[in-house]
C-alpha cells in the first residue's frame, strides 16, 4: 500500500527562526474595481501575497495562495481585501498578512484646452492598494497622477520646460470613509488647473506664484488635509527635467505652510 504522503511544509521546525515575509509575487491577474461612474471597471492587476511565517513552521503552501484569489473572481473592493486577508491569515496559520494590487485605472478627462486642439480624452493612472491584516487591519490607496499644468498665460514671459507632461503625483492615503479614485484624481486637477507661471515668467518666487515642487507639494497637501474623509496621507511631486528630477514630499503629520 502507498503511504499517505506528508505534510512537509506543515511539520514544526525547531530551529526557531522566523521568516517575515514568505509568498507569491507577480501574479498577473483579471480584476474589476469599482468605478464611480460605470459602477465597474475591468483592468489586469499585479498581484503579491506574502504572510509572516511562525519559527515553528517549516513552510507554506504556496498555490494557497492563488486558491484564495481564484475564490473572489478578481472582485477587489474594501469588504473583499479584508476577507482575502482574513483568508490568507487563517488558512496559512500567520501571525500577518499581505495583500498588494497595483493595476491601471482609466478615466476620461478634459484637458480644459479646447482652444489648443486638446479636448476630451482618455488618462491612466497607476494604482496600487496595500492591505495588511495582524492585530489590526490597515489599508493604503496610492495613486499616481500625470501633472500637465496649462500652458504660460499671456502675462508669463519666457518659454515652459515641458508643453505636455510636467510631472507626476504620487498621493498615497488611508481614510475613515471609502473614498473614490476619480475624486482624488479630481482634486490633482483642481491644484493644476492653476495660473502658476512657469520657471522664468517674470513673478518673483516669493509670492508663490511660481510653478515648482514645493508650492504644487504644499497645494496637494492643503487640499488632502481639509478633506473629512482621508485619516492620513502622503505626498510627493515630481518634476521630469533634463537628465534629472527635482521633486517634494510631505505627510499629513506635517505642518503645511
Amino acid at each position: 500500500m502507498l503511504e499517505a504522503m506528508q505534510d512537509i511544509q506543515g511539520q514544526l521546525d525547531h530551529r526557531r527562526i522566523a521568516i517575515r515575509k514568505v509568498g507569491v509575487k507577480n501574479i498577473s491577474y483579471p480584476i474589476t474595481v469599482l468605478d464611480r461612474a460605470k459602477k465597474l471597471q475591468r483592468t489586469v492587476a499585479t498581484v503579491n501575497m506574502y504572510v509572516n511565517l511562525p519559527h515553528q513552521f517549516k513552510g507554506t503552501h504556496m498555490s494557497r495562495f492563488v486558491e484564495i484569489l481564484n475564490r473572489f473572481h478578481g472582485e477587489i473592493n474594501l469588504e473583499s481585501m479584508h476577507r482575502i486577508l482574513v483568508e490568507m491569515k487563517e488558512r496559512l496559520d500567520a501571525e500577518e498578512a499581505h495583500l498588494e494590487i497595483e493595476f491601471p485605472y482609466f478615466l476620461r478627462v478634459d484637458s480644459g484646452r479646447e482652444a489648443a486642439g486638446e479636448g476630451v480624452g482618455v488618462g491612466e493612472y497607476r494604482c496600487r492598494m496595500h492591505g495588511s491584516l495582524g492585530e489590526k487591519d490597515d489599508l493604503t490607496l496610492s495613486i499616481r497622477i500625470p501633472i500637465a499644468p496649462p500652458r504660460p498665460q499671456p502675462g508669463c514671459e519666457g518659454l515652459p520646460r515641458s508643453l505636455g507632461h510636467w510631472g507626476t503625483a504620487e498621493i498615497s492615503l488611508r481614510f475613515r470613509r471609502m473614498v473614490w479614485i476619480e475624486e482624488i484624481i479630481a482634486l490633482v486637477a483642481q491644484v493644476t488647473r492653476h495660473d502658476l507661471c512657469w520657471p522664468g515668467g517674470g513673478r518673483d518666487e516669493e509670492t508663490g506664484c511660481v510653478l515648482s515642487v514645493e508650492n504644487m507639494a504644499k497645494a496637494l497637501g492643503g487640499k488632502l488635509q481639509s478633506h473629512p474623509d482621508i485619516r492620513w496621507f502622503s505626498v510627493r511631486v515630481e518634476n521630469l527635467a533634463a537628465g534629472f528630477s527635482t521633486f517634494a514630499s510631505l505627510s499629513g503629520g506635517q505642518s503645511i505652510t
